[in-house]
């Protein structure tokens, strides 16, 4: 009953597209939802003088009415995407700034402690704040390039250049690059690849940025082991990649391929991700002509999985 009333509170509605009640969505529905019935009672009563014929009057009434709330029905969906697009462009705003401002502000400080004459640092310090800087440096340059990539991608611009790529090869090449990192956090990379894999008809560089994706992911969540196993299966190359991480919360994985989400369990190790790369991952691997998914159990782990197709 009280989340029935709270759709009907249409100023608080209005306010959380952040427009004007003038320009929200529900308001002009119920504006022009009036307009119609003031039209409808109008024309019933025009119809029956002007139509002789009762029946020919409600039939003339009844599609005039019809017309009228698909027109309203056209309007509002309308007036709600660009609600939506305006609001969704805000929020993206918002969160790149909330984004970028962590690591410039550390950048500002690690530079100013570097030529403060009031602070002596000795060499470890100096070493240290080298690398807080590689590392805010290394988190600006990853939520850029994944910025440009999610735009170009939503403008429909993202260029892809398929052919025929060895999937056991890519993976073994991003296993080989995430190898130190794996090392630096006790992690352990163990894969099971199917014999003969079939070459798939994709773009190379896409799918390793997917790969890469998904790996640094299992990596930072992982407790101290990672699985990854890749097979064939009707027609598709199917890739998997299991942690034994303490897994994702079931109220938050609807959320998991939402633009700037990363789960809140409370690793410290995810906490400098861009929040973009799974994302951008599937907008990847549904461009190639694949699908992407998840299994996860709380506090047990999670297992990605993506599979592409063989041929065009």
């Amino acid at each position: 009953m009280i989340s029935f009333l709270s759709e009907l509170d249409i100023k608080k509605k209005c306010k959380s597209y952040g427009v004007p009640l003038r320009q929200c969505p529900d308001f002009l529905f119920l504006v022009l939802g009036i307009i119609i019935i003031i039209l409808i009672i109008a024309s019933y009563f025009i119809a029956i003088k002007k139509i002789e014929d009762i029946r020919v009057a409600l039939l003339t009434v009844l599609g005039f009415s019809a017309l009228l709330v698909i027109i309203n029905f056209i309007i509002i969906r309308s007036v709600e995407r660009i609600v939506q697009a305006s609001r969704s462009q805000l929020e993206f705003i918002n969160v790149i700034s909330h984004q970028l401002k962590a690591p410039i502000t550390n950048i500002s400080f690690i530079l100013d402690a570097f030529f403060s004459k009031k602070m002596e640092l000795t060499e470890q310090d100096k070493n240290e704040y080298l690398k807080m800087l590689k590392e805010n440096n290394e988190r600006m340059r990853e939520l850029v390039k994944n910025i440009l990539t999610v735009a170009k991608l939503e403008a429909g611009l993202l260029n892809i250049k398929k052919e025929f790529v060895s999937l056991d090869e890519i993976v073994d090449q991003k296993i080989n690059d995430f190898k130190l990192f794996a090392q630096a956090l006790n992690v352990k990379i163990e894969k099971d690849f199917d014999k003969s894999l079939p070459k798939i008809y994709v773009d190379s560089f896409w799918v390793k940025e997917v790969i890469g994706n998904l790996l640094d992911n299992a990596i930072k969540y992982s407790r101290g082991n990672v699985f990854i196993k890749l097979k064939c299966q009707k027609g598709k190359v199917f890739f998997e990649i299991e942690d034994d991480g303490k897994g994702i919360p079931k109220e938050e994985q609807k959320f998991i391929f939402q633009r700037f989400f990363r789960v809140k369990n409370g690793s410290t190790h995810a906490l400098s991700g861009s929040g973009l790369g799974l994302y951008l991952s599937k907008k990847l691997v549904e461009l190639m002509g694949g699908k992407i998914g998840f299994i996860s159990k709380y506090n047990k782990g999670s297992k990605f999985w993506f599979f592409l197709p063989i041929s065009s």
